[in-house]
């Protein structure tokens, strides 16, 4: 009897602690929002989304940095998503347990592990200099596709695997080749969560900083780039560059700049919900 009681009161301590534990993440993250919020509401008007930014508070704005975040993510996604899905594919379907299959998977897995900066090192390394791309766009773009290519990999290989077995065998038993049970059965099934796992990486590039200060990214810039070869700048860059200044002012245009930067992410994640909660109803439907 002692036992049990013994057991129920180690059961509500470990209830209680774990609820303490979420609790206290999501107080944390109340009180910064409330800050932010509170700060950089008051500066979210048409003028802050024209303006390029400026030495003067009340004349700044994000239009350069949010045309550059722009162009890079969508380059990025175009880089990244096809040649990881095309991996993924490769090493679920075509390799077998081979030793060049543990091979690629190892290397893989360690690049997910890399630190962000040492990517961008990369990048200045083969994009900026031995390619001769420069400070550009589409060497911003190359270095975020390499570093987010790691989690598109894993996270498709998880998606193809989860695609029943005999779901598989029964194309191949109708005469199906392997493309057609690739395209016809495969990614049909694993879409969902393939483009929950693509979408979330490509959300995670969206807030680097890092590696692109690296490969050249300006917290000044009075221009919007027009071209892959342009100079540019990115939101978080010009957080980072507000929040460094002295004045009050500029801290709440930094606050308003990651309001921008929030709204921008959780749309990105409630798309990659929306495609999820699709292709899953048409699934069971």
């Amino acid at each position: 009897m002692s036992n049990i009681r013994s057991r129920r009161i180690k059961n509500n301590v470990f209830h209680g602690v774990v609820l303490a534990s979420a609790l206290l993440g999501v107080v944390v993250l109340a009180v910064l929002l409330f800050d932010i919020f509170s700060s950089g509401l008051s500066w979210l008007n048409a003028e802050f989304f024209t303006n390029y930014t400026s030495r003067i508070a009340s004349r700044a704005g994000i239009r350069a940095p949010l045309m550059g975040s722009i162009w890079i993510i969508a380059i990025t996604a175009v880089i990244a998503v096809p040649i990881g899905i095309g991996t993924a594919i490769y090493l679920e379907e075509y390799t077998g347990q081979s030793k060049l299959r543990n091979f690629i998977q190892l290397n893989i897995s360690n690049l997910a592990g890399v630190p962000s900066i040492v990517y961008g090192i990369l990048g200045l390394g083969v994009f900026v200099v031995f390619l001769g791309l420069g400070r550009s766009i589409i060497s911003g773009s190359l270095t975020l596709a390499l570093l987010i290519l790691p989690v598109i990999i894993v996270s498709s290989q998880e998606a193809i695997k989860s695609v029943p077995k005999d779901l598989k065998e029964a194309g191949y038993a109708l005469g199906l080749s392997k493309w057609q049970v690739i395209t016809g059965v495969i990614l049909p099934y694993s879409i969902p969560s393939i483009m929950t796992g693509n979408i979330l990486a490509v959300s995670r590039a969206l807030g680097e900083t890092a590696p692109l200060l690296m490969v050249g990214a300006v917290s000044f810039i009075a221009f919007s780039p027009t071209g892959i070869m342009d100079s540019f700048s990115i939101l978080p860059m010009q957080i980072y560059n507000w929040t460094a200044r002295p004045q009050e002012e500029f801290h709440d245009l930094a606050a308003a700049a990651i309001i921008v930067l929030l709204v921008i992410l959780f749309i990105t994640n409630g798309i990659a919900i929306y495609v999820r909660n699709k292709y899953e109803d048409r699934l069971k439907g």
